[in-house]
């Protein structure tokens, strides 16, 4: 019977969804939706159509919940060993890491604490180790020929 080695990316998955779930309390204990739709509607004004969304709270805090609980039951998969969440931590990774960097960014450009700001450096050191995790988990496949 061979044993096999559990990912390491699999632990910063779990803690970077869990950086996650602290991030999204974060902003909605400092009510991130009054800074948020006000900046979403204005642009939208400037540019005529814009992706961004406006949001009440209930849906907005509902799908983060959701969204959550997926990224949380994903983790088994890589804890299970599945090939493909080594490629699904990358963008997961990036996003994160440019989301807490935004919020930094936010605050220092406007001089103020943005909703978000107190848990973003949470979120960028967890989604930099999931990055570096999941391309030593990329480089270790590539080497086994697995």
């Amino acid at each position: 019977m061979t044993f096999r080695r559990k990912p390491r990316y699999a632990v910063a998955w779990v803690a970077l969804t869990l950086a996650l779930a602290v991030h999204v309390f974060d902003e909605a204990l400092h009510d991130f939706l009054a800074f948020y739709n006000p900046i979403a509607m204005s642009l939208r004004d400037v540019m005529l159509w814009t992706w961004m969304p406006t949001f009440e709270f209930g849906v907005w805090l509902g799908g983060l919940i959701c969204v959550l609980a997926a990224l949380l039951s994903m983790s088994c998969l890589a804890f299970y060993g599945a090939r493909w969440m080594v490629w699904a931590a990358l963008p997961y990774g990036l996003l994160m890491c440019g989301n807490g960097a935004l919020h930094l960014a936010a605050s220092w450009y406007l001089r103020k604490l943005v909703p978000g700001v107190w848990s973003a450096p949470l979120l960028l050191v967890c989604g930099g180790w999931l990055l570096v995790e999941a391309v030593r988990e990329w480089r270790a496949q590539r080497l086994n020929g697995a």
